[in-house]
């Protein structure tokens, strides 16, 4: 398998929708567990208040990502493949909101 970055831009219009997508998005994951791994993802917002998200999977081709995206009914705007990884520092632990 190989790491891909998945960018979905102005995806979801606030965190419950998020929070939807997530848990269709681990259940496609876990059924198609041989083709892709989700390994995590990061929400933002965009400038006009939208949130959109870039996803982090373990994946045997960007063919597997977007049926995995399909049948989870998940935006796809761009899928990239790493090449290299570099971390300075772990990522933070999650504040309470």
């Amino acid at each position: 398998m190989e790491t891909y970055l998945i960018l979905r831009r102005s995806a979801w219009r606030d965190l419950d929708e998020a929070e939807e997508a997530r848990a269709r998005a681990a259940t496609e994951s876990e059924r198609l567990s041989e083709l892709v791994e989700w390994r995590r993802s990061y929400t933002f917002a965009e400038c006009d208040g939208a949130l959109g998200s870039v996803c982090i999977y373990e994946a045997v081709s960007p063919e597997a990502l977007r049926h995995h995206a399909a049948t989870a009914v998940l935006p796809v705007d761009e899928i990239v493949k790493v090449v290299e990884t570099v971390v300075v520092r772990p990522d933070p632990a999650a504040t309470a909101a």
